[in-house]
């Protein structure tokens, strides 16, 4: 049974960084395409990014376009995502996602896709 943990949230001011990491337990993040949703308060849960298993393939939402970036490190199995020029609407809680596929493609728009979940990281941005 693979489990999946966040961390990296916290507070920040509005145009500052953040990077968050999704680690796992019970199996290797491998051979998994692996995906970041948010959900905001009274908001439906949205997909972020995701990356492929063989980290070739990498998607973003148009709101975070040009300030999140995905990426994979196979040797700590781990997936990270580095949060940019955060803005205030960028406010929600974080969950990584994964789901076994082969390469070459992450499916970003369908959460019913992926079918390992952690339980989350909150990320506040505000003055």
């Amino acid at each position: 049974q693979l489990q999946l943990v966040e961390s990296g949230g916290g507070l920040v001011q509005p145009g500052g960084s953040l990077r968050l990491s999704c680690t796992a337990s019970g199996r290797s993040l491998d051979s998994n395409a692996i995906a970041w949703f948010r959900q905001a308060p009274g908001k439906e849960r949205e997909g972020v990014s995701c990356v492929s298993s063989d980290d070739r393939y990498t998607d973003y939402a148009d709101s975070v376009r040009g300030r999140f970036t995905i990426g994979r490190d196979y040797a700590k199995d781990t997936v990270w995502l580095q949060m940019d020029n955060l803005k205030t609407e960028d406010t929600a809680v974080y969950y990584c996602a994964a789901e076994l596929r082969g390469p070459s493609y992450c499916p970003l728009y369908t959460e019913d896709e992926y079918d390992n979940w952690g339980r989350g990281t909150q990320v506040t941005v505000s003055s």
